[in-house]
């Protein structure tokens, strides 16, 4: 996953069981180099009577997932999930004791953390106030009477963190990355994508009609008449609509240079007219700034007609309804589970609601993640897994550097540009050398709407805070506790959050094999994203600026075109294909972070040996461990919904697509022509 664009990451076997149990091979435990009590391939997960030369993961995954239900409360249930399971009984101790100090000093983490989660765990109050919680806000909507008062309310939502009507951040110039700068992007859907607005497959059309009852519904609850309400929610389709209309395609918006429109703020006022753009700035308590990087002009010369042509009411009542749909999950539980019927249970196939304090578990990390973060990485995250993680992570970059050393496809002066990217990483393993600094955030015990509103409003005056300094590299875009890692391409950094290195992607005592097969392939993959499809625009200063030759590019650009078709041929729910143009990036970055954590993993001891442990080789249990990290069973309306809006592909595709392209995979489990994993040499996909 990308952050400002955050990045993600990858998992995923053939041999009969028969020859995968010879006589004579090692045993679980019994590899003498290794601590007692090391933990190996899962041999319950393998289904036997898969081939694994024809579907790998299925035959690594295959028992597990007949076995593995998902919970009700979920829509996809796999090895994340598991972890997460973990992470988030591990924060509900630290939560729970938190909430337990009354004393706790003012502005300290337990005070905070504790104050906070108590105060959304209190159902009785917030239920009492109903949709009094956030009545403030919708009077200041009603007040509204002229554009020029709707364009207030809407700059005045947007230092809520609200964004009503367009997104709005500060982060670094991609084009001169020491400077941060004003960024503007499209927004204003309340469905995910634009696809469910314009699309008329049966799927989103009976979409787009169940959200219009919905938000009929959610209207009802705030007081209106149901012939009101269903009038209101048909003009509130109509406008989203046509914002649908003029936003930019997912796909588009992977070019970072059809997103980098830098324009001077009179400049943007042209294109926008009725929209004075430093008089709104000024409103958003930004100052001294005279440009501004806008994603997607044309969505914003739309909106500016809009917002002088769509009645004042209509308005009131769009922003009505955002309000209310943004907060639901801090109010009364009418409108919180009418939310979770629609975006729970019709978009993804969610039977029910997780548990509240899971879900005010999400809201605590996100609005004093680092506070919890440190309690977290005190209590499990210690110094020698660090110290571990940072020589995996060498050593990828290590057996990255001889790969491009190897290229037959780029010339030396690329090749040296590459090869100082790539020693110019920035790494960061498990959490912040510097801890955020919350002063000037007040948490009280008395009121879940008033934390969240005060945490909206400390989050934007920060952000702002960092117009006219320096870019701080050290600023994390991940909580320690996420199970996740990320590349941000304008640090040129590779970033390992303390959530996810643990089992099954990282254990201090599981095997070399498994070892990099798991948590070594994420670090590949990570470090593949700096030199993916998009990745690959930015120079090692983090610049957005092009390094390569002519030559060079167009190869790449050949050899990235054979990627997307392979995975534009994938297929899932019978007859749904996986974007290959929307996934690429994702998908060279799985490619990559196979091959790089294998070659990391034959530097080693084990890598080198022949051992069989459980009856599998070390090159074996490498790909087993890529592939159970993988394993998942997912529901179907989540499968649909992340095909339109995931960058990821679907799980089986993620492990059994990079594999149908790597050589020692057809070595280590037997491949040939005749079974279903077998691509022709000249059609295998190879980037790095």
């Amino acid at each position: 996953m990308k952050i400002k664009s955050i990045l993600f990451l990858a998992t995923a076997s053939i041999l009969g069981l028969a020859s995968c149990q010879d006589k004579g091979t090692t045993k679980s435990g019994e590899f003498s180099s290794l601590p007692e009590g090391t933990k190996f391939i899962d041999t319950k997960n393998i289904d036997t009577t898969v081939n694994p030369a024809d579907d790998f993961y299925a035959y690594a995954n295959g028992a597990w997932m007949k076995t593995n239900s998902i919970p009700a409360s979920e829509t996809r249930w796999g090895s994340f999930n598991l972890l997460e399971e973990f992470n988030k009984k591990a924060l509900k101790g630290l939560l729970e004791e938190a909430a337990a100090k009354t004393g706790a000093a003012k502005g300290s983490p337990e005070q905070m953390v504790g104050d906070l989660y108590a105060s959304g765990m209190d159902s009785a109050a917030i239920e009492k106030l109903g949709i009094g919680a956030i009545q403030p806000e919708l009077d200041k909507i009603n007040g509204i009477t002229d554009p020029a008062s709707l364009l207030n309310e809407i700059t005045r939502e947007v230092t809520l963190d609200m964004n009503p009507l367009f997104g709005f951040y500060v982060g670094p110039d991609d084009k001169e990355v020491t400077k941060n700068i004003c960024n503007l992007y499209q927004g204003g859907l309340g469905l995910p994508d634009r696809d469910y607005y314009l699309k008329p497959d049966p799927r989103e059309s009976g979409i787009r009609a169940k959200y219009v009852i919905h938000i009929a519904n959610m209207l009802k609850l705030s007081g209106e008449s149901e012939a009101d309400a269903t009038k209101h929610a048909a003009i509130i389709m109509d406008m989203e609509t046509a914002m649908a209309k003029v936003s930019m395609d997912r796909v588009t918006m992977r070019d970072p240079y059809k997103t980098y429109n830098k324009l001077s703020l009179s400049a943007l006022t042209t294109k926008t007219p009725g929209m004075d753009w430093k008089m709104l700035f000024g409103k958003m308590m930004v100052n001294n700034q005279d440009t501004v990087i806008v994603a997607q002009p044309d969505f914003f010369t739309a909106l500016s007609t809009m917002v002088k042509t769509v009645p004042i009411d209509n308005w009131k009542i769009y922003l009505k309804w955002h309000a209310i749909s943004n907060m639901a999950g801090a109010m009364s539980n009418a409108f919180d589970q009418e939310h979770f019927d629609f975006y729970g249970k019709t978009m993804r196939g969610q039977k029910e609601q997780k548990p509240r304090w899971k879900r005010v578990m999400g809201t605590v990390d996100g609005a004093v993640g680092e506070q919890l973060g440190k309690m977290y990485s005190d209590k499990y995250f210690t110094a020698e897994a660090k110290a571990r993680m940072s020589e995996l992570v060498n050593n990828l970059q290590i057996a990255f550097e001889a790969r491009i050393k190897t290229l037959d496809w780029m010339n030396d002066s690329t090749k040296a540009k590459a090869i100082e990217k790539l020693h110019a990483f920035t790494k960061k393993i498990g959490y912040p050398d510097k801890w955020k600094d919350y002063t000037g955030l007040e948490i009280v015990r008395d009121s879940y709407t008033k934390n969240l509103m005060a945490s909206s409003v400390f989050e934007y005056k920060f952000m702002i805070s960092k117009l006219g300094k320096p870019v701080d590299k050290t600023i994390w875009g991940m909580t320690p506790p996420t199970v996740n890692a990320y590349y941000n391409p304008a640090f040129n950094e590779i970033v390992f959050p303390a959530g996810i290195l643990q089992y099954p992607f990282f254990d201090l005592h599981v095997d070399d094999a498994a070892i990099y097969g798991g948590i070594g392939a994420v670090i590949g993959h990570e470090m593949t994203h700096g030199f993916d499809d998009q990745g690959c625009q930015y120079a090692a200063d983090g610049n957005l600026k092009n390094w390569w030759s002519t030559e060079d590019k167009a190869r790449f650009d050949a050899k990235t075109k054979m990627v997307k078709e392979q995975y534009d041929a994938f297929t899932i729910l019978d007859d749904k294909h996986v974007n290959g143009a929307l996934t690429l990036g994702e998908n060279i970055a799985d490619l990559g972070g196979v091959t790089i954590g294998y070659d990391a993993f034959k530097m080693t001891k084990q890598g080198k040996d022949t051992t069989k442990i459980d009856g599998f080789t070390p090159d074996q249990r490498f790909f087993l461990s890529w592939a159970q990290v993988w394993r998942q069973n997912i529901r179907d309306e989540e499968a649909a919904t992340r095909l339109v809006t995931d960058p990821h592909s679907p799980g089986q595709h993620r492990c059994n697509g990079p594999l149908t392209n790597f050589a020692p995979f057809y070595a280590a489990f037997n491949v040939k022509e005749t079974n279903k994993m077998y691509k022709p040499e000249a059609t295998r996909a190879k980037v790095w």
